[in-house]
């Protein structure tokens, strides 16, 4: 049972199959990398447009700092509009606080920068704690945004960001999904409180539903029995009803908010567009029943950037304050949704993959030649599924 394994293995379960022993006296598969220092990768030397991403066979092969690290050898990456902001500079401030918490590094130090947030790949190398993973394994992550990215060979991640990735997909596949599934959960049931056990017949809205974390979170509510309405454009609709949405609303047929509020009212509202839309979309959840809506357009990253942190989180403190304070008058819940690296998210998610009840939605792979046209495509928006890069082709599949 492999969901006991991971506790176990934190726990310093030891197994005792022989095959096992022989594992703990080597930690890597003999791949050529111990004997080189650079890799091939995507980098960035500052924030700009699509003229500052670089290719070079010289990154810095990355390396296990901790017991509880891991390498992966990145098979296909997928992107997602973070990395179209990060590469303009996009929360710069705050991961800048992330990667070096005691400032001891001059500005400009992230760089060369990987972009990329999605992996899909085998594990090479496994820190002395890692008892969950082995080398060899076949693994999924999403790769938090201050940590180098997956645009790249390899990748260095914590034990605790990585699962097992599902066996009825390719890794192009698989590497449309992490990120994605990584925010729809942190969204769907750590902020709007919906999970298997509870989302039966739950009304929930998703406003702009044919993107990357809009055609997850559809698949996810439905697997556990919620009614889905979704918006997005006229030419999105079949896609998002293969996926099971119950009512779907065309965003260019005339004003959303008349067409929706002539629907029942809802429990959860997923909001991916932002802007004008929570002017009027609070106004369609069932009063003093705990419905509510979660924003995944926040301005947190985007103040600290503009004010620097300490005014930037009060800025946004105030902002999300008023904005709580407000709504609770009328009896529903105002929350801001982010993304959370979580293994085992992941491993819920492979679950449902391979029990059929989720599918990527991958609308283009690129090779690992084409990633600025890559980013050009995920920065024109319009999304229907993903973008994905095979960073190397499939020999195994």
């Amino acid at each position: 049972d492999e969901s006991m394994t991971r506790e176990q293995a934190v726990s310093g379960f030891q197994s005792h199959d022989p095959t096992e022993r022989t594992r703990g006296q080597y930690r890597s598969l003999s791949f050529s990398a111990s004997r080189r220092s650079v890799m091939p990768a995507w980098v960035i030397d500052k924030y700009g447009k699509n003229e500052v991403l670089r290719f070079t066979k010289n990154a810095a092969l990355p390396i296990i700092h901790y017991p509880n690290e891991v390498i992966v050898k990145v098979h296909a990456a997928g992107l997602n509009p973070i990395d179209i902001s990060m590469r303009g500079g996009y929360g710069a401030a705050t991961m800048a606080m992330k990667r070096d918490p005691l400032n001891m590094n001059q500005s400009g130090s992230e760089f060369p920068l990987i972009l990329g947030r999605d992996v899909s790949g085998e594990i090479m190398e496994c820190g002395l704690d890692v008892n969950y993973f082995k080398p060899g394994d076949q693994v999924w992550a999403a790769i938090p945004p201050w940590k180098q990215g997956s645009l790249a060979e390899f990748v260095v991640l914590s034990a605790n960001e990585v699962s097992h990735k599902p066996k009825s997909l390719r890794h192009v596949e698989a590497a449309s999904i992490p990120y994605v599934a990584a925010t729809a959960w942190s969204v769907i049931v750590n902020t709007g409180g919906l999970n298997k056990d509870n989302g039966s017949k739950k009304r929930v809205l998703i406003l702009g539903g044919s993107g990357g974390v809009g055609t997850l979170a559809i698949q996810m509510v439905k697997a556990w029995g919620a009614h889905v309405t979704v918006t997005c454009s006229q030419n999105a609709e079949r896609l998002v009803r293969d996926l099971g949405a119950d009512d779907v609303v065309d965003y260019t047929a005339g004003p959303v908010e008349k067409q929706l509020q002539t629907l029942q009212k809802f429990d959860l509202i997923l909001d991916n567009i932002g802007g004008e839309t929570e002017k009027w979309a609070l106004d369609l959840l069932k009063p003093w029943n705990g419905a509510k809506y979660v924003t995944l357009v926040t301005p947190f990253l985007h103040n600290t950037d503009r004010l620097g942190l300490a005014d930037g989180m009060m800025q946004s403190g105030v902002t999300i304050g008023c904005k709580v304070l407000k709504h609770l008058r009328k009896g529903v819940h105002y929350r801001w949704g982010f993304f959370a690296p979580s293994g085992p998210t992941l491993d819920e998610i492979s679950e449902m993959v391979d029990a059929g009840k989720v599918r990527p939605v991958v609308e283009e792979v690129f090779s690992f030649a084409q990633v600025p046209q890559v980013f050009q495509k995920v920065e024109q928006g319009h999304a229907r599924g993903k973008t994905v890069v095979s960073v190397i082709e499939d020999q195994k599949e």
